[in-house]
């Protein structure tokens, strides 16, 4: 028996007081992904239906923090507000965002580029190239953006979850593509990690020239693709913007 949702089943939702004016709020599940999923929808009803009180929702990984003005409403009031929203929303755990963009995002692999690669193959029991196809054929959406702007993606489609490493390294390239559990991430900039380096993008992701700095948000989706070392030159320092990436070689 399937333990998801059925399409338009609301499913119970927690609201957990968090301090005087704000609320963490997320979908009741054992599934991650419905969990990470759930949040997603959670936070486009809310931005769309605008409770009265609301100041700011801000996105996990599997959950929200609802900030509101504690003078409006009380935090039973919202909370029941939120729930009614939601079975009011014909509630879809998967649906897509209404305002999401989608990006291609082309990335090199070398060892270099990518020092974890045969690891992560053998923790999962498969070929590098596999890892890469996994990846590859997985349609990644934006969860949060973590420390520096980096966008934190679920679900990818591994046979398995990969641990981090052992030793965090104390200094990671920018564009370093990363995977650790089945989530990704894209380091901005040079910075330590103990996520597993699978590859890196010659586009700069996030840049504080730009306004806004970074052209993804949470609830926007990515699908990664492999790249010839040629297109290193063609494509370095580029700024990521959504739908413009294609490989000169394909036809």
């Amino acid at each position: 028996m399937s333990t998801h949702p059925a399409p338009g089943h609301t499913p119970e939702i927690k609201a957990v007081p968090f301090g005087d004016s704000a609320l963490m709020v997320s979908v009741a599940s054992d599934i991650d992904e419905e969990r990470q999923s759930g949040s997603r929808t959670l936070r486009e009803i809310l931005l769309e239906v605008r409770p009265v009180g609301l100041l700011d929702v801000v996105a996990g990984v599997d959950s929200l923090l609802v900030e509101f003005d504690n003078l409006a409403i009380s935090h039973g009031q919202l909370a029941q507000t939120i729930r009614l929203a939601a079975a009011g929303g014909s509630f879809e755990a998967n649906r897509p965002s209404r305002d999401g963009k989608r990006f291609v995002i082309p990335m090199v692999v070398n060892d270099v580029f990518a020092p974890d690669l045969s690891e992560v193959a053998d923790e999962l029991g498969i070929s590098r190239e596999a890892v890469l196809q996994h990846l590859e054929d997985s349609e990644l959406s934006i969860n949060l953006l973590a420390s520096a702007m980096a966008p934190m993606m679920g679900r990818v489609q591994f046979p398995g979850a990969v641990s981090r490493c052992r030793e965090p390294r104390t200094n990671v390239d920018p564009g370093s593509v990363m995977v650790a559990g089945t989530n990704a991430i894209i380091q901005p900039f040079p910075g330590p990690t103990g996520w597993k380096v699978i590859g890196r993008t010659p586009l700069v992701i996030c840049d504080i020239h730009e306004d806004p700095p970074t052209s993804y948000k949470p609830g926007d989706s990515v699908r990664f693709k492999v790249v010839p070392e040629s297109e290193w030159e063609r494509l370095s320092g580029r700024f990521l913007l959504a739908d413009t990436y294609t490989y000169e070689g394909e036809h």
